[in-house]
């Protein structure tokens, strides 16, 4: 059926449409309704529920929550109830883990007045709150389209058709999507969000900072044994198993109910076309100073995403005519301290603060300049400013040299200067591997069932479904480039940088075939940032699709 022949879509009207029920997305919906009780305001999200595609530690520092819901703590039904007690990090060699002394450490990776707890439950716990004060939350809907008016300016967004067949037909079941529209559009989707990319293309928003850099962060929920459990426990580290020319680390946090989350980050500019993010966080497990923490204890949950680590330098420009980019999608994490979710509300508050002041003086579908003009001299500027040379000078020196002065710039910056000024980063993640015939295939231990696992069976663990009958949502440009660089020059690491086992290249007779396993996709979105040659391209599913993460 031509687009002429597809039935007319029906349209909601409101003040503020905002894309993703994340903490910046619910945030600003809070804040809006504090503002002004009778804006309407539509938040749409992907996941079947709210929290459904939410993953991160994590260690929120509450500084925007208290100012978003001051009595929070006072509230029962809050998912944060471990403070953390005990904060410690390391270097670790394959046999040893070298406790770094907390005094060296610069006063703002200070963790002693954040809490511990799953993210994804503080969203559902959040978007209620929302709903009470009148925001409508539509779940289960993909945003698909953004809808620009005459001028170019946006208007609103459209959900994703329901019941396409995987070639293109319409099922008994189609449904046309359903257009939101808004005099103003926020969009939260996070990490490479595929509208927000689309956004920063058509408004050139990253024409005057640094590229993108993202890594890619793996996590499992662990259920130990009681007396191994030290509540409010938190641990970092950095060193094995990555080599010094590849960036990331670890974290290990004891929370509530003898549970322990477990994760690894690989920066996605490592260059060894053979590294597997996924395998080296199943390595890391093994190390002597953790792996009892797990002996005894039983996986529960799993899952992987994407992780904006740009920083300061790489934030676009965040407004645009009929809209802005607030959270993740705009990339406010702080790398060092890895934590973006206070700068995800603060972002998403700030945004607020804004659109209610320019509809509450009648405009509409203009560019919110106040806000990019405002976010650099706010908390969340400032949080971005004072480590923007980390990532960077990791980079560039390799892990020992570039985090003792990454480490040494943080003093620094605390003292209100640094020696290195901003440094900027080098090329999109993209571009960093080298062709495999650089390096040697890398033997990983095969998985025991017990403290390391495949990534099939650690897939079954995030509870990932979709609709097996749709479109591909993992979009390869050309099929061709896809084999003759892809395979022939890079040995197919598709098959390792994803966490899902989405990618295969399958040997036949005629050749080596690219595979597409669209089933077990975790929406990571690595693929979007590590294929070499920019050739996959991730586009949302049928709504409410995906993983559906409890606890994470």
């Amino acid at each position: 059926m031509s687009a002429e022949e597809l039935p007319p879509r029906e349209s909601m009207e409101f003040d503020v449409v905002i894309v993703g029920a994340g903490p910046s997305g619910l945030a600003a919906a809070i804040r809006l309704k504090q503002l002004n009780a009778d804006l309407s305001i539509v938040v749409v999200e992907k996941g079947s529920e709210v929290g459904a595609h939410i993953l991160s530690g994590a260690v929120i520092d509450p500084v925007s929550l208290d100012r978003l819901i001051p009595d929070w703590r006072e509230d029962a039904d809050c998912p944060l109830k471990t403070e953390v007690r005990d904060d410690r990090f390391y270097w670790t060699t394959a046999t040893s883990a070298i406790r770094l002394p907390n005094f060296m450490m610069p006063p703002l990776m200070n963790n002693h007045h954040c809490y511990i707890g799953s993210l994804g439950d503080v969203c559902r716990w959040l978007a209620p709150k929302a709903e009470a004060l009148g925001v409508e939350i539509y779940p289960g809907f993909a945003a698909a389209e953004v809808l620009y008016d005459d001028n170019g300016a946006v208007r609103g967004i459209a959900t994703g058709d329901m019941g396409i067949a995987r070639d293109g037909s319409h099922k008994d079941s189609y449904t046309r999507g359903m257009e939101l529209l808004g005099k103003y559009t926020l969009f939260a989707e996070g990490a490479r969000g595929s509208l927000s990319k689309e956004l920063i293309a058509k408004y050139s928003l990253d024409a005057k900072c640094e590229p993108s850099k993202f890594g890619i962060g793996l996590k499992e929920v662990w259920e130990i044994e009681p007396a191994k459990h030290q509540k409010g426990l938190i641990q970092h580290s950095f060193g094995w198993p990555l080599n010094n020319s590849t960036g990331g680390g670890s974290f290990l946090y004891h929370y509530d109910d003898n549970k322990v989350a477990v994760g690894f980050v690989v920066h996605l500019n490592y260059d060894d076309p053979y590294l597997s993010p996924f395998d080296e966080f199943q390595r890391f497990k093994t190390h002597p100073a953790i792996r009892t923490v797990f002996e005894g204890g039983k996986r529960i949950s799993y899952g992987a995403r994407a992780i904006t680590e740009g920083g300061y330098q790489s934030v676009p420009r965040l407004s645009f005519p009929g809209g802005a980019l607030i959270g993740c999608a705009a990339g406010f994490v702080n790398v060092p301290r890895i934590k973006g979710v206070h700068n995800a509300m603060g972002s998403g508050m700030l945004a607020a603060e804004h659109v209610a002041a320019a509809l509450g003086a009648g405009r509409a579908n203009d560019e919110l300049v106040e806000y990019e003009n405002a976010w650099r001299d706010s908390a969340v500027g400032r949080d971005l400013h004072r480590v923007r040379n980390v990532k960077p000078l990791w980079s560039k020196f390799g892990t020992i040299i570039g985090v003792a002065l990454g480490g040494f710039d943080m003093w620094c910056n605390t003292l209100g200067f640094s020696l290195f000024g901003t440094q900027s980063h080098a090329k999109p993640d993209r571009k960093t591997l080298d062709p495999a015939k650089a390096h040697a295939p890398i033997a990983y231990p095969k998985p025991d069932g017990k403290l390391t696992f495949d990534k099939l069976s650690s897939v079954f663990l995030s509870n990932t479904n979709h609709e097996e009958d749709q479109p591909v949502h993992l979009k390869v440009a050309d099929m061709n480039l896809q084999k003759t660089s892809e395979h022939d020059v890079y040995a197919g690491p598709s098959n390792r940088y994803c966490p899902a086992g989405v990618y295969e290249w399958v040997e036949e007779t005629s050749g080596p075939r690219f595979q597409i396993n669209a089933q077990n996709c975790v929406h990571c979105k690595t693929c979007d940032v590590k294929d070499p040659n920019g050739n996959i391209t991730w586009v949302p599913p049928e709504g409410g699709g995906g993983p559906n993460y409890q606890g994470m």
